[in-house]
């Protein structure tokens, strides 16, 4: 066995979310996991598309590394129709990405409400609505369109859809392979319906990315870059990880951890943590 293989050792389902290790460059990320024997990651739109969507795919290609999952689509809420023209139209754009980037998931994140409405079920309905304009689209693309339910506190300006439950009734208007949904501990480890919400979700097979972070508090001002360390916080994430694989998800698990005193240290250390923490607490 060699060094990387040994190194290796348990993290054959882990994958890495770019925004874990934002400090990082493309070839940083992508070097940096082939050398701990990691072989899967999450991407996002923007340092892709800086770097070069077709470059990004060869370099992740050539390390033996899996893209898991592209973040994000979505933001379809708005009211003014311009403006949702517009969504549909960089929605298109991201599948196309997801399709170069060979990952057969773009994750949604629905949009919040829009300034000075307050009608949050038609604002779902919307989300619904552009999700079914895009599915022919990314169908034809070979790519699945997962919707997150984000935590309730991010409803207003972020994401109308806050419930397992409200992700599933959206999704399972359309066909499972086009639609699915993210299960995220992060936004969903308070709810007591979660644990029902997943086994709806694999009963209709609508898993199409599992991801982990822990939930530490006092959040920070502005929330969103609140996420913890696994092993940090509150959420039991290896229950959480049981009661996916029970329900039959048998993809990645995926680390995505928005945290600047992560950001703040030197790459290879956080990397070498996660995995290590990773081990201790999601396995």
């Amino acid at each position: 066995m060699t060094e990387t293989q040994a190194a290796a050792q348990g993290l054959e389902r882990l994958s890495i979310n770019q925004e874990t290790l934002k400090q990082w460059s493309l070839p940083e990320l992508a070097e940096g996991c082939a050398a701990l024997g990691i072989t899967s990651v999450g991407l996002w739109r923007a340092p892709v598309q800086e770097f070069g969507v077709r470059d990004a795919a060869a370099l992740m290609s050539d390390h033996g590394i899996n893209v898991t999952s592209l973040c994000r689509g979505g933001f379809f809420s708005a009211s003014d129709p311009a403006r949702r023209a517009e969504a549909l139209d960089d929605n298109r754009a991201a599948i196309d990405e997801a399709a170069v980037l060979g990952t057969g998931t773009l994750v949604l994140v629905s949009g919040g409400l829009p300034e000075g409405d307050r009608d949050i079920a038609a604002a779902r309905e919307r989300v619904a609505d552009a999700i079914g304009a895009l599915v022919p689209y990314a169908a034809e693309r070979g790519v699945r369109l997962a919707i997150e339910p984000l935590h309730p506190m991010f409803a207003s300006d972020r994401c109308v859809v806050s419930t397992l439950g409200q992700a599933l009734d959206i999704a399972e208007r359309f066909a499972p392979e086009h639609v699915g949904v993210v299960v995220d501990t992060y936004h969903l480890w308070w709810d007591d319906r979660a644990e029902a919400g997943i086994a709806r979700a694999g009963a209709g097979g609508r898993i199409a990315c599992f991801q982990v972070a822990d939930w530490v508090t006092p959040l920070p001002e502005g929330v969103l870059l609140g996420r913890g360390q696994l092993g940090d916080g509150c959420v039991d994430l290896r229950g959480f990880r049981a009661r996916v694989d029970e329900a039959g998800y048998r993809g990645q698990v995926e680390v995505e951890i928005f945290n600047p005193a992560l950001w703040a240290r030197k790459g290879t250390e956080v990397l070498a943590e996660v995995a290590e923490r990773y081990r201790q607490h999601v396995l």
